[in-house]
C-alpha cells in the first residue's frame, strides 16, 4: 500500500489545521533537534559498546574482562594515619604544657 499524490496533501492539510502555519517550523525545528540528539545517543552506546568489546582481551577462544588495578592497602593506609595522629596529639600536649605557667594560675 503506498501513498498517493492525494493522500499525502490530505496528511499536509491535516497537519497544517492541527497546527497552523506559524507553529509548524518550530515543531520541525524541535522534532529535528530530538533526532539529533537521539541520534547523538545512540552512537554514543554504540561507541561504549566497542570500546568495552576492545578493552577486553581474547585469552585461547575465551573473553576475559580486563585487568582491574590492585586494592589498595587500607590496613597501611590506617597505620599511617593513627601515626600522624599520635604526633598531632603530642605536638599539642607539648604546646599546651608550655602555654601552661607552672603555678597554675592563669
Amino acid at each position: 500500500m503506498s501513498l498517493g499524490p492525494l493522500e499525502i496533501g490530505l496528511i499536509i492539510l491535516a497537519v497544517l489545521l492541527l497546527f497552523g502555519y506559524k507553529k509548524l517550523p518550530d515543531a520541525s525545528r524541535s522534532l529535528g533537534r530530538s533526532m539529533r540528539i537521539f541520534k547523538g545517543e545512540m552512537k554514543g552506546m554504540k561507541d561504549d559498546d566497542v570500546r568495552a568489546k576492545d578493552e577486553a582481551t581474547t585469552v585461547r577462544g575465551q573473553l576475559t574482562p580486563p585487568a582491574t588495578p590492585a586494592a589498595p592497602d587500607y590496613e597501611a593506609e590506617a597505620r599511617a594515619a593513627e601515626a600522624r595522629a599520635a604526633e598531632a596529639r603530642a605536638r599539642a600536649d607539648a604546646a599546651q604544657r608550655s602555654a601552661t605557667p607552672l603555678d597554675g594560675t592563669r
